[in-house]
Parts: structure tokens; sequence; C-alpha cells
């Protein structure tokens, strides 16, 4: 028995893989490494290269392994990136879901832990969203991803096979060992764009929007440190082991912070008060969204241990530090 991890070369992706082999899982990568690291693959896992999307290679690689579960990470997750090439990401997010759900039905997969994501609300206030939140993506990103979940449910209706879908917030921070983190040098994550500011590797940072229905006026957002997100993934995981329902559930803290929050507490990290310019918004890009995670918690007894800024910060930016010495 063997578990398969798309995208498990990119950032969330080989967290996920660690925690795994941490528990002493057979873990099976299949990445196309486009945007992901074969460096970042867990030495106990193994790397199969290759499309998430193309069947006869899904299936080969579930009947040579013996896979009984996918968790699918594999895709584009850039919202400014959507809206000027949603193709791109139709492409890469629901016609590969696509193709990788009928290769999973056909080989017998029992189980689907899907990577979704909070941009499926669109706007939304500053209160938390729950589940039963009206659908209203704003970015072809959030539509692509929407599409996913709901082709996931009509097939779980008409197969044997069940899924999670996870709706997750702002994921950020790294490995307390500095085994992964957020290694692509082009990622838009606010933490991770701040820190390079803060280390000189960029001039400046931009803040997007200063003019939002928001106490500050920039956006809010809710930030989940990738240990604690891809804690709820294997708790999920053991949920539908353990015969668990088909359920969609959002992953995140309950908890709020405005782009000017975070770079403060960026410069409050590494000391350093980078030069920061206001910009214009970002197309797709919601006022504010947090997440009511009140049904994760209770359906899976899931207890975030790093829900605190200042740490999800820390070891974001200590792993900044880590990779400027190790590109050296």
């Amino acid at each position: 028995m063997a578990v398969l991890v798309t995208g498990g070369a990119g950032y969330i992706g080989s967290h996920m893989v660690l925690r795994l082999c941490d528990a002493g899982e057979e873990v099976v990568v299949i990445d196309n490494l486009t945007t992901g690291f074969d460096w970042a693959i867990d030495h106990r896992a193994r790397l199969l290269q290759g499309n998430a999307g193309d069947m006869d290679f899904i299936g080969k690689a579930v009947a040579d392994f013996g896979i009984t579960e996918i968790v699918h990470f594999a895709g584009s997750i850039v919202v400014p990136e959507s809206v000027t090439n949603p193709l791109k990401y139709y492409a890469n997010n629901t016609a590969t879901s696509r193709n990788l759900i009928e290769a999973a039905v056909k080989a017998g997969v029992k189980h689907i832990v899907f990577s979704s994501t909070a941009a499926v609300y669109g706007m939304t206030g500053l209160e938390p969203v729950a589940e039963d939140t009206d659908l209203r993506p704003m970015s072809p990103y959030g539509r692509s991803k929407l599409m996913t979940e709901m082709m996931l449910a009509d097939v779980a209706a008409a197969h044997p096979i069940t899924y999670g879908a996870l709706r997750y917030f702002n994921v950020a921070g790294a490995d307390a060992q500095k085994r992964s983190g957020q290694s692509s040098p082009t990622a838009t994550h606010l933490i991770k764009v701040a820190s390079q500011a803060a280390l000189g590797q960029r001039p400046y940072m931009e803040i997007f929007g200063t003019d939002y229905p928001t106490p500050d006026g920039t956006c809010v957002r809710d930030y989940i440190h990738v240990t604690d997100l891809v804690e709820a993934h294997a708790l999920l995981l053991g949920y539908l082991r353990g015969g668990g329902e088909s359920t969609t559930l959002n992953c995140g803290y309950g908890q709020g912070y405005s782009v000017r929050e975070v770079i403060d507490m960026v410069r409050k990290v590494s000391g350093v008060d980078f030069p920061v310019q206001e910009a214009p918004r970002r197309a797709g890009d919601p006022p504010a969204i947090v997440a009511g995670a009140d049904k994760v918690r209770a359906l899976l007894g899931w207890t975030p241990a790093h829900d605190d800024l200042e740490e999800i910060v820390t070891s974001a930016y200590a792993w900044e530090q880590y990779l400027r010495t190790r590109n050296r």
C-alpha cells in the first residue's frame, strides 16, 4: 500500500511527503518539475517525473506501486496570472484533475485528498467564512479549483471512491528542520516577498491596493503554517481510511492579518526596515478572506501547533536565509 502525492516537489507537496515519510508511509511522488525541485523531495520517497494528467502514466504508477490513495497538489496557483492566462489554469488545474480522477477510478484507488483553496469563496467580508458560504470565485484560479471539487463530488456519488477537499487560506512558513520551504525565487507569496526584500534580494516590495474596505485599506488574509496544513491533510487521509464520508473542509486559523501587519512582522523578525511601495490593486484579489475552521477541528480533531504569525514569519525568514546559502 502506497500513497501517491502529485506535485510532491512543490512547496506544500514536499512538506506532505515529509509528513507521510516521517509516519512510515510508502510514498510515491509524481511531479513534472516545472515549478518544483527534485532536491526538495525526501529521500525516502520515490519520484516519478511526469504529468499528473497523463492517465496511462498514472494508471501504471498505481499498478506498479500498489497505490491506494492520492493526495493531489499539482497545479498552478498564481491568481493574477490566472486572470491573464485562464486557459493555462483550466488546463493545469481542471483538465489535469479530471484525467487524474478518471485514472484513479479505473485503477481502483480508494481515496483522494484534494488541495483546494479559499479562492472558491470570492468576495467576502471580514467575518470568517464557513464551508456553506456561497461560492463565487473571482478568478479563473478559484473557478478551476471549484470545478475540481464539483467533479470529485459527482465521481464519488457514482463510483466506490471517497474524497476530502481542503480549502486552505494563505500558506506560509517552513519545516522546522529546514528540510523544505517555499523555494521558488519567483513566488508571489507575501511573506516570502517581504523576506526577500529584508534580505536585499529585492530592491523593494509592493503593496497591491491600499483602498480596500478593511481597517488599514490593505487586503486581509488568514495565514496558516504549512506544517499545520499538512497535518490536517494527514488527519483527513486517516479519516477517509477509517470509513469517513467524503467531505470539504476549510483549513485556516480564523484570524486575519492585513498586508501592512504582515510587513510590520517581517520587519520585526528581520530587524530590517526594507522599502515598501504602494501599487494598484491586482486583478482577482478579494479585500478579505478569513477561515471559519470549526468543522475541521471537530471532524478531524485538528489542533494547530503553530498558530502564531511571528512563528510563521520567523520560520519563513529562516528558510530564505538558508536558501541564500544553499544557492551560493
